[in-house]
């Protein structure tokens, strides 16, 4: 998990993930990820993966933005594994900004595993 590393007009953004291989195994680390209180309260947990060939996403009220995650895990052939960028809304609209620090948010998770 990499925790606060992006900071934008009050809102707050960390990325965590992991192997998954079902629907079922995507949905155990969401919901390890929520037990954290922290994560629990979170605003949006936008996350997709490719489990076996199966393409799924869920924008968790952040529209759009498990597309992008999951475009990016396509282009980097990370199959079977599930990225979710976590979002602390900070009172003000950041318009098409929030779609360049998910783009930031997955590049960092992809960096820290080595793709």
């Amino acid at each position: 998990m990499f925790d606060k590393i992006i900071s934008d007009r009050g809102s707050r953004y960390a990325v965590s993930g992991g192997p998954a291989r079902s629907r079922d195994e995507a949905g155990e680390l969401l919901a390890e990820l929520r037990r954290n209180r922290r994560f629990a309260k979170a605003t949006h947990n936008t996350w997709a993966a490719i489990l076996s060939g199966e393409a799924v996403r869920d924008d968790d009220g952040e529209a759009g933005a498990s597309q992008i995650i999951l475009q990016m895990l396509e282009r980097a052939d990370l199959t079977d594994h599930v990225v979710i960028v976590t979002r602390w809304y900070g009172g003000k609209h950041l318009g098409g900004d929030r779609f360049r620090h998910v783009v930031a948010a997955v590049r960092h998770y992809l960096a820290g595993i080595g793709r």
